[in-house]
């Protein structure tokens, strides 16, 4: 097997993630359960205006070789195919959508991430280390026997790690999410990464929630790269949280040793799709103002970056 210093992802890298299924298919078009054929089509080529506008924002100007796409195999293979023609980066989820608690989308996984063969396999996961002690052993045990497949065949793993407030921490709290995300998250961030690799998980690349504080996206890489992880990055991700505030947290993460990039999906495509799918823009004007979204933080980031 190969070790720890193997692991990791040695350059910068800009995701525009639209891998959501179950909230896509709800929020924007109002479907609960399994599409139909018809409405699967439609789905996908919402997801296809998003590439476009990826692809207009790469034309623009911008370094094709940091950039890249998160996009599911359920309403994006032909995006998938179409972006490793182009030579970008794709990454693909292994997780169900809309789970608590992690399971595999398909149980013959490494089935679809042969046939998908992404560069990145990724995954999200709901982990508070004062959780479900239970939950958070069952998940471990998958996410384990995931990373052993994934270094086995040579493959990059990119884990979302999402650390959701217990109600004992939210009383802790008052109720205040904010007061959550600033004073509490932080040092559970670094717990469960700790946890999750003593369980045998090793990612390359850490997809985390924002962070209000320099000091705090320091603690957070130093422990993802302790034990001999140094070429492992962790990235930024955007949570639907408006522009303003993605931006604060890529500015405080931006030159800390170890923050490689960031991965912003809803703030970048949701209000054109919906606007499209209302008839106000057509998909030309969508793809073009999910461009200059995507664009103006890749711009944001590299003028930024030390």
């Amino acid at each position: 097997m190969a070790s720890v210093q193997d692991r990791g992802y040695n350059k910068q890298l800009l995701v525009l993630p639209f891998d959501h299924r179950g909230s896509f298919q709800e929020k924007l078009f109002g479907i609960k359960g399994k599409p139909t054929p018809e409405e699967t089509k439609m789905i996908a080529s919402y997801k296809t205006v998003i590439y476009e506008g990826f692809e207009k924002a790469v034309r623009s100007g911008l370094p094709k070789d940091i950039m890249g796409i998160l996009v599911d195999e359920q309403f994006g293979t032909e995006v998938i195919q179409r972006a490793k023609a182009a030579g970008f980066s794709v990454s693909v989820p292994a997780e169900k959508s809309g789970q608590d608690e992690f399971d595999f989308e398909y149980t013959d996984y490494q089935t679809h991430i042969e046939k998908t063969n992404p560069n990145l396999v990724k995954v999200l996961v709901r982990y508070n280390p004062e959780g479900d002690k239970e939950m958070n052993c069952r998940q471990a045990g998958r996410l384990a026997e995931l990373s052993r497949y994934l270094e086995k065949t040579n493959r990059k793993f990119m884990f979302e790690l999402l650390v959701p407030a217990t109600a004992a921490q939210l009383e802790q709290c008052k109720g205040d999410k904010k007061v959550f995300d600033t004073e509490m998250r932080p040092a559970l961030m670094v717990r469960a990464i700790r946890e999750l690799q003593k369980s045998g998980i090793e990612a390359d690349v850490w997809k985390l929630e924002g962070l209000d504080r320099t000091e705090d996206f320091v603690k957070v890489c130093q422990v993802a790269r302790e034990g001999g992880r140094d070429k492992v990055g962790c990235i930024v991700l955007g949570r639907g949280e408006s522009s303003e505030k993605v931006r604060e947290w890529l500015q405080a993460g931006v030159n800390v040793k170890g923050v490689i990039g960031f991965a912003v999906g809803r703030t970048v495509f949701w209000e054109p799709l919906k606007a499209l799918k209302e008839g106000k823009i057509n998909r030309e004007q969508a793809s073009d103002q999910i461009a200059s979204n995507y664009s103006s933080f890749c711009r944001m980031w590299l003028e930024a970056r030390k």
